[in-house]
């Protein structure tokens, strides 16, 4: 399948910095974008949201544990109950697509998300290499993995 345009991968490269910067006033430093070969190792939070029509495959945001507790604390939230770290990270997932989605037109589909906890991601191969996004905020790495494609 043929793979996005960098204008529309950028997408999320902003959509990750502006999430939070303005969630939490810290900016994040990306560390590499590239395309992933094989199976990906995250961290212990993932969210997934599933894109369909135009595009297809999903997006998935992963954050380790301490990373997840201070958002939430940031956010004021002191449950920091494993279902509320779940929560978190679905949500932050949900809002990196919405962002994307508002770019790529409303004919763009996208799922509730989806919460996963356990450092493999397993992209459905939408496209041969999913494009990888790792990136640092305040002290924690983390990872959004775009593995969306063309429909058709």
């Amino acid at each position: 399948m043929e793979s996005l345009k960098e204008s529309e991968l950028r997408l999320f490269i902003d959509s990750v910095r502006r999430y939070f910067e303005v969630t939490s006033r810290v900016p994040v430093e990306i560390t590499s974008a590239y395309l992933g070969m094989g199976a990906l190792h995250g961290h212990e939070f993932n969210g997934i949201v599933t894109f369909s029509g135009p595009l297809t495959g999903q997006v998935t945001v992963s954050l380790p544990m301490r990373a997840v507790c201070e958002l939430l604390l940031i956010q004021r939230e002191t449950k920091l109950t494993e279902a509320n770290l779940l929560d978190a990270v679905g949500e932050i997932a949900n809002t990196l697509a919405g962002n994307a989605r508002r770019h790529l037109g409303s004919e763009v589909d996208i799922s509730v998300p989806t919460t996963v906890r356990g450092p493999r991601i397993d992209t459905r191969q939408a496209c041969r290499h999913p494009y990888v996004i790792t990136f640092r905020w305040n002290t924690y790495p983390g990872l959004v993995c775009v593995d969306l494609a063309p429909t058709g």
